[in-house]
C-alpha cells in the first residue's frame, strides 16, 4: 500500500513492493529502490542503499504519525499520512471536506447508509451519510445549511480516496 510522506516542504509517495527479511524493495515516486534496513538496539534505522549508508533517528513528536528525523547533518519534520492518518484527520474535522458545499471520502470505504435525498433540506452538524472503511463506521455531516443538490452514491456502493459523496447548493 503506497503512503504519503511529508518530508518539510516535499512530498513523496512510497509504496513497500516487496519484503524479504531487512531487505526491501521500496517505490518512491516511481523510482524502485532496493533497501537493507535495520532498526537498531539504539533505536535509530540503519539504511544500505547503493553501497552507502544512512543513519536516521525517528523521535515522536507528540501528534499521531508525525516525527522528527535526524541524519548526522540535517533534521526534518516528517509526516505520514497514510489511510489511517487520513481518516483521522476527517473524523476530527466532523466528516466535512474543505470545500463548503461538497461532502468527500477521505479514504476507501463503503457506504452503508445514505441519511439524505435530492432537494433534502440539511442543518450544519447534521448526519447525511455513514461510510464503514477500517472496520469502522463514520458518520459524515453536512459541513452547512442547505440543501442537497446531489447524491453521488447509495447504500452498498465502494468509495475511492476523495471522491466527492454528496454536494450541497
Amino acid at each position: 500500500m503506497a503512503v504519503e510522506i511529508k518530508i518539510g516542504d516535499r512530498v513523496a509517495w512510497v509504496n513497500l513492493l516487496k519484503q524479504d527479511g531487512n531487505i526491501l524493495e521500496v517505490e518512491v515516486d516511481g523510482k524502485k529502490y532496493e533497501v537493507d534496513l535495520m532498526h537498531t538496539a539504539d533505536g535509530t534505522f540503519s539504511i544500505l542503499e547503493s553501497g552507502h549508508s544512512y543513519d536516521i533517528e525517528l523521535v515522536p513528536s507528540g501528534a499521531p504519525k508525525k516525527y522528527t528525523a535526524y541524519t548526522l547533518y540535517e533534521t526534518y519534520d516528517v509526516e505520514v499520512i497514510d489511510a489511517e492518518a487520513r481518516y483521522l484527520q476527517n473524523r476530527n474535522a466532523n466528516g466535512t471536506a474543505a470545500a463548503e458545499s461538497k461532502i468527500t471520502s477521505p479514504m476507501p470505504g463503503k457506504v452503508v447508509k445514505v441519511l439524505v435525498s435530492e432537494g433534502d433540506p440539511v442543518q450544519k452538524g447534521e448526519t447525511v451519510l455513514i461510510i464503514s472503511a477500517m472496520k469502522m463506521e463514520s458518520e459524515y455531516k453536512a459541513p452547512k445549511d442547505g440543501i442537497v443538490k446531489k447524491v453521488f452514491v447509495k447504500a452498498d456502493d465502494t468509495v475511492d480516496s476523495n471522491q466527492v459523496l454528496i454536494e450541497l447548493e
